[in-house]
């Protein structure tokens, strides 16, 4: 089968995965891992070899980028010292333990080569545990510490993995003032290639107003912060993510409407493809590996990477716990993170596609030609770890939210939200009724906008009156008299094509304005 055969046969599988695990309510990456042990296992399926480095710097910047581009700052502000916390030292708590399980289990480990896994599987990926999170409507505060905490622990770990290579590439055995150093550099590098970046490309889309353009800038954003800054020896990741922090702050000032609708729609599609396609690489990589490899060596390997596993969860679950503690008996905080979040927190550290990305990125050879000790077992571990994380952690966490009662909706997000939504009506109104003096001539137009406005206003005020299920059997029924009129006009716009008195640039010009329609109803 050839690569494109086979490209295309993969996207098809991610389509109708990603269905079915909607519809049997699973997180969609568990699924399609399971889809590529089964695609890996049938006979003749050549098996994909890929390059070091491919996956690493192809999917790695625009998921890292997008992340920090929808980062709420303010949620993120909020609780920089716990994020802090789980991104930088839970994360070099979590590459000791599993690199000193490695050294004792794994024959032939060095201690570079062990810290290089330790920084490989120890950073979670959110995107399994965001999949469920989304569905069981969980507080924000468990979504912002998650998101925080995925944007900054790849660049913490990924630095760490760079210096590890670095040392077993100079056949050190140990790290020294030097990579510590060179650890620093790293960090201070990638935060300022990634502000220079995200100055630069925030300054040249300012002054575009070309849909296309713009988003294939957006699309080349990650890959400008992040390959000068590997090419620098300082941290890709992190200029993917400042420059992603940075642009995305500065988007509702530099992009029209078009670009973010169309830029939100480009982006969702290209991240869940990405995801799709390496999630299933991870089945189709673990199947090769049974193949591959004997009996033997395989259970060895498989009970390594069980141990490795089991010791990532309870570090970090001992690591939450403690902070927990910490937060409620020594800086009395007004709001410690609470058991149910300390349990959710805890389950939540599914490993993905940055650790199969990071271990399929390690040289086969070192630089003197000799090749990389334990490179295999790396690999075998990593892949056991995504498996009893994504597997384990990922089926059963909706079991542990449901246990703790920590899921059912975020009111101080809805508050928020209809506060806001109240305050942008009585604006539009101030500014309207300024209009009249401005637009004498146009006073129709203007008294039906007010109306407009006023009905919104009276109508937020009977939402606030009414009782929850009132309030939301009267949205539902004004959702559907509004989708009723757009779509009586979509089949007379569509009828009016059909009999040949309009051309279809010109149905797709007015359908995408009741489109527009529609998804601001929705909203």
């Amino acid at each position: 089968m050839e690569t494109a055969e086979l490209l295309l046969v993969l996207l098809i599988v991610v389509s109708a995965v990603v269905t079915l695990s909607r519809r049997l309510r699973v997180p969609y990456p568990v699924l399609l891992l399971v889809a590529g042990l089964a695609i890996g296992a049938i006979p003749g399926v050549p098996r994909i070899e890929l390059a070091p480095d491919v996956v690493l710097v192809l999917v790695l910047p625009p998921i890292v980028y997008v992340t920090a581009f929808l980062t709420p700052i303010r949620s993120f502000r909020a609780e920089i010292g716990n994020i802090a916390s789980l991104a930088v030292g839970l994360v070099l708590a979590s590459i000791a333990v599993a690199a000193g399980v490695a050294l004792v289990l794994v024959p032939g480990m060095t201690v570079p080569i062990a810290i290089a896994l330790g920084a490989i599987v120890s950073p979670p990926d959110e995107i399994a545990a965001t999949a469920v999170l989304e569905r069981l409507a969980v507080p924000r505060r468990i979504v912002a510490l998650l998101d925080g905490e995925a944007l900054l622990n790849d660049a913490t770990a990924l630095t760490v993995y760079r210096v590890a290579l670095l040392t077993a590439a100079a056949a050190a055995s140990a790290f020294t003032v030097a990579p510590a150093g060179r650890f620093v550099v790293m960090i201070v590098g990638g935060v300022a290639i990634g502000l220079v970046v995200g100055w630069a490309v925030a300054e040249i889309r300012a002054r575009l107003s070309d849909v296309p353009v713009e988003t294939t800038i957006s699309l080349l954003t990650p890959y400008a912060a992040y390959v000068p800054a590997e090419l620098f020896g300082v941290s890709g990741v992190l200029a993917a993510v400042t420059a992603g922090l940075y642009i995305g702050r500065r988007s509702s000032r530099i992009m029209g409407s078009d670009v973010r609708i169309a830029g939100r729609a480009f982006w969702d599609m290209l991240v869940f493809l990405l995801n799709g396609v390496v999630f299933i690489l991870i089945g189709l990589e673990l199947s090769a590996l049974a193949r591959d490899t004997d009996r033997a060596t395989l259970l060895a390997l498989g009970a390594a990477g069980l141990a490795v596993s089991v010791a990532l969860i309870a570090v970090r679950a001992a690591w939450l716990a403690g902070i927990g503690a910490w937060q409620r008996l020594v800086l009395r905080e007004r709001h410690p993170l609470t058991a149910s979040e300390v349990a959710v927190l805890s389950w939540s550290g599914m490993r993905g596609v940055v650790s199969l990305a990071a271990a399929l990125a390690i040289p086969i050879a070192l630089p003197s030609g000799s090749p990389v000790p334990a490179r295999d077992a790396v690999i075998a571990i990593t892949f056991t770890v995504i498996l009893v994380t994504l597997a384990g952690q990922g089926l059963t966490l909706p079991l542990v939210i449901k246990a703790v009662r920590l899921g059912g909706g975020d009111d101080d997000r809805d508050a928020e939200e209809t506060q806001a939504r109240r305050e942008l009506i009585g604006e539009a109104m101030k500014r309207i009724d300024d209009l009249y003096e401005r637009w004498p001539g146009h006073r129709p137009l203007l008294d039906q906008l007010r109306t407009a406005y006023q009905h919104r206003a009276d109508h937020e005020d009977q939402l606030d009156q009414a009782p929850g299920n009132e309030a939301e059997q009267e949205l539902v029924e004004h959702r559907q008299i509004r989708r009723d009129v757009i779509d009586a006009q979509r089949e007379a716009l569509a009828d009016m094509r059909d009999r040949s008195a309009i051309d279809d640039d010109v149905l797709r010009k007015i359908e995408r304005d009741l489109d527009l329609e529609e998804l601001r109803m929705e909203a």
